[in-house]
C-alpha cells in the first residue's frame, strides 16, 4: 500500500497516474485531498463545475448524475471516469483506492509519497493561475474546511516534536558511533563482514 500526500499536485495528472496504479494491482491512499490544485483560475473552475451541476436526471434527478462536493469525493470521481468501472476489473481498482481530507490517524504516521510528474511546481508554468480543490469545494457547499484546518494544525504541531525528537536521536546515535573505539581483531572480523 502505498500513501501519497496530494498537497501541491495537478487534480489530472494525479489522477491519471493514480489511476495506472490501481488497475496494475496497486492498493492507495490518497491524503490531503482539499490541497490539490487545478491549473486556471478559481472562477473559472466554479463555472465548469456549475455547468456540471445543472446536467441531471430531468425525469427524477436522484437517479444522478451525483455532484459530490468534499474535495476527496470529487478526487475520487476524477479516478473513476480513467478507470473502466463498470468492469469487474475497474472496480476491484477502485476498491483498492481511499481518499480522504486532512491526514487522518492511521496514516499521519506512515510515510507519504509524492508524484513528482504531477507537481503543479515542475508541470505549470509559474505565471499561470491555479486554485485549490478545498476552495472550490467550500464555495460549493462542502462544510468542513475550518474543521479540516484545525485537525491540521494539531497534526503538525504533533508532527513537528515528533520531527525534532527523531533528529536529535539520531544525531547521539552518530556521535556515539564516532566515540566508539574498536579493537585491531574487531576490526578485522568487521571489515570481513563489510562494516568498515
Amino acid at each position: 500500500q502505498i500513501v501519497v500526500d496530494c498537497r501541491g499536485h495537478l487534480l489530472g495528472r494525479l489522477s491519471s497516474i493514480i489511476a495506472k496504479e490501481l488497475l496494475n494491482g496497486q492498493s492507495v491512499v490518497l491524503v490531503r485531498s482539499e490541497d490539490v490544485n487545478m491549473s486556471g483560475s478559481l472562477y473559472r473552475a466554479k463555472l465548469k463545475y456549475a455547468n456540471f451541476k445543472r446536467k441531471k436526471t430531468n425525469s427524477n434527478p436522484r437517479h444522478g448524475p451525483f455532484h459530490q462536493r468534499a474535495p476527496s469525493k470529487i478526487l475520487w470521481r476524477t479516478i473513476r471516469g480513467m478507470v473502466p468501472h463498470k468492469t469487474a476489473r475497474g472496480a476491484a481498482a477502485l476498491d483498492r483506492l481511499k481518499c480522504f481530507e486532512g491526514i487522518p490517524h492511521p496514516f499521519d504516521r506512515k510515510k507519504r509519497m509524492v508524484i513528482p510528474a504531477a507537481l503543479k511546481v515542475l508541470r505549470l508554468r509559474p505565471e499561470r493561475k491555479f486554485c485549490k480543490l478545498g476552495d472550490l469545494s467550500n464555495l460549493f457547499g462542502w462544510k468542513h474546511q475550518e474543521l479540516i484546518n484545525r485537525l491540521e494544525g494539531q497534526r503538525k504541531v504533533k508532527s513537528e516534536a515528533f520531527h525534532k525528537k527523531r533528529v536529535s536521536t539520531l544525531r547521539a546515535q552518530k556521535a556515539s558511533v564516532k566515540k566508539v573505539k574498536v579493537s585491531a581483531e574487531d576490526q578485522k572480523v568487521l571489515e570481513a563482514a563489510g562494516f568498515a
